[in-house]
This record gives C-alpha cells, sequence and structure tokens, in this order.
C-alpha cells in the first residue's frame, strides 16, 4: 500500500502542475495556447500511466477511485487514503507553481465562464465519457494495457479542447480543488468537488449495461 500512495500522490503532483504550469504560462505570453494545454494534461496522464498504472493503477483523481470503488473494482477501505495520497500530490504542485509564478492570480484554477448550471451538466458529462472510457480500458482497478495510456490521455486532451474554455474541463476534484486553496480561488469550487464524483457514478452502471470489461478473472489485476 505505501508503494501504491506514494505512486497516486507522484502521479497526481505531475498531472496538477504540469497543467497547472502550462495555463499560468499561458496566461503571460498566450504562447502556449488551448491546444497546448490539452495536450500537455493528455500527455501527462498518459505518461503517469505507463509509468506508474502498474503500481497503484493511476487513477490521479478523487473522482476515478471512487468511481472504482461503486464499480466493485476497488477496494472500499482503500478509497480514503487513495484521495489522500491524490491530494497531497496536488497540494504539493500547486505550491511549487505558486513558487514558480507568484504574481499569477488563480494558479490554474479551473474557472467557468458559462451559468453554473451549464457547467456542473458538462463537468458531469465530460467525467462521465472520462470514467466510461477507463472502466473499458483498464482491468480491475488498474489502467494497464498498450492502448490504456493513449485511450485515456487522448479522451482528456480532446475534452479540455472542447470545453476548456466554457467550464475549464476539470474532470478531477483534486486537480480544481489544490490551485482554487493555494490561490484562495474558491468561487465556484463546490462544482468541481461534486460533478466529477457524480459523472463518475453515473458511468458505472452504463459500463454494466454493456457487459463491463473483458478482463480475465485469473489476472492479478482482476477484482
Amino acid at each position: 500500500m505505501r508503494s501504491k500512495l506514494i505512486a497516486e500522490a507522484l502521479g497526481t503532483f505531475i498531472l496538477v502542475f504540469a497543467g497547472t504550469a502550462a495555463i499560468c504560462a499561458n496566461g503571460s505570453s498566450n504562447a502556449v495556447t488551448l491546444v497546448g494545454i490539452a495536450l500537455t494534461f493528455g500527455l501527462a496522464v498518459m505518461a503517469v500511466i505507463y509509468a506508474l498504472g502498474n503500481i497503484s493503477g493511476a487513477h490521479l483523481n478523487p473522482a476515478v477511485t471512487i468511481g472504482f470503488a461503486f464499480a466493485k473494482r476497488f477496494p472500499l477501505a482503500n478509497v480514503v487514503p487513495y484521495v489522500a495520497a491524490q491530494l497531497a500530490g496536488a497540494f504539493a504542485a500547486s505550491a511549487l507553481v505558486r513558487f514558480l509564478f507568484p504574481d499569477h492570480p488563480n494558479l490554474g484554477s479551473t474557472l467557468p465562464t458559462i451559468p453554473l448550471l451549464q457547467t456542473f451538466v458538462l463537468e458531469v458529462l465530460l467525467t462521465f465519457i472520462l470514467m466510461f472510457v477507463i472502466l473499458r480500458v483498464a482491468c480491475g482497478s488498474k489502467e494497464q494495457g498498450l492502448m490504456a495510456g493513449i485511450a485515456v490521455g487522448g479522451v482528456i486532451a480532446i475534452e479540455v479542447l472542447a470545453a476548456g474554455t466554457l467550464s475549464g474541463a476539470s474532470m478531477n476534484p483534486a486537480r480544481s480543488l489544490a490551485p482554487a486553496v493555494v490561490s484562495g480561488t474558491f468561487n465556484p469550487l463546490w462544482v468541481y468537488l461534486t460533478a466529477p464524483v457524480v459523472g463518475a457514478g453515473l458511468a458505472v452502471p452504463v459500463w454494466h449495461l454493456l457487459g463491463g470489461d473483458g478482463c480475465d478473472p485469473r489476472s492479478p489485476a482482476a477484482p
């Protein structure tokens, strides 16, 4: 368990640092662009899945961990330790981004440009799509295999491209909470803490409806 928690903290640190640093850098020069930010988030997730997926599953996201538990593919007793590790990694990343960009007003926080109801619905939908893809490409609670990193990273990049200028395309409570707290940008944080969990939960019955996954029950990663 110690190795798994370290992997989750490190992986979430890489994701939050890379993505929010790209946002902060773009704010000062506009050189990164939305495409660059989307690719940064997607490629960071892809790299972490390949590097750490066989250790912890590379959830990197409390909503994903809760979704796996809801699908009975992850031990319920491990949810709180996983989420705590993810939050620790996210806060460490935001602290470093604060050090590197001390004058940035929100450190890459997710902020909507559309009304809150639409933001909530959009974040639910985005996380639903992400969790459904993860459930289909993961074995047990572990994202592994040749294409898992490409599939999950690709979905994140696509969703940031599609919705980054609308809702911020968070899909991840840890990714939103850490920069908000470190920068003092709390409004409308509740949307980004609740909508991803709802979206991940909604993906589970659809995954069941389509027959679950094709994991070999003899696999060590199978539930």
